[in-house]
């Protein structure tokens, strides 16, 4: 009953005619520049790439790409997760990881990774708590930043996790 409003975070798919949005979130929240191939994936992964809505406002993203692993099984990696600074803290980021998390449950996908760089502590923290680990240490996976050097985070899934 505080004076406060409340407001809905929604997810919306990214397709042809959103795809500029996702372009701008990325431009402002990352230090690198993405190719033609990134969004190509991010477009081709289908619900994996989604694009967060505060109170209508395009404010996070979150980018997959799919993988087919040797033996056919598929594992997905987040090319991208990211929220705009005002609007972080909110469960934004929660809601975008746990969407991909969900859709790796329900279509029996057991890996899913990411690299991160090796100073970004609230995103290596972040995704610690939804039980990532960090499994390999790249030196110089990062040109034109500084450190160049990433880690990745890697979580398997596990058809018990259903029940969580």
């Amino acid at each position: 009953m505080g004076g406060g409003r409340e407001f809905a975070i929604s997810l919306d798919g990214v397709r042809d005619k959103n795809v500029m949005q996702l372009k701008k979130l990325n431009t402002v929240l990352f230090p690198v520049r993405y190719n033609d191939k990134y969004y190509a994936d991010a477009l081709a992964s289908g619900d994996f790439t989604k694009l967060a809505y505060y109170s209508d406002i395009c404010v996070g993203s979150i980018a997959c790409r799919l993988e087919k692993k040797e033996g056919g099984a598929i594992r997905v990696y987040i090319m991208t997760l990211g929220v705009l600074a005002p609007y972080r803290w909110l469960g934004i980021g929660t809601r975008l990881l746990n969407h991909v998390l969900d859709l790796c449950l329900k279509q029996n996908i057991q890996e899913i990774y990411l690299h991160v760089q090796t100073n970004n502590e609230d995103a290596i923290n972040f995704y610690k708590k939804f039980g990532f680990e960090i499994t390999e240490t790249i030196k110089n996976y990062y040109t034109n930043i500084d450190p160049p050097d990433c880690f990745v985070l890697t979580k398997l899934i596990t058809t018990s996790q259903a029940n969580k």
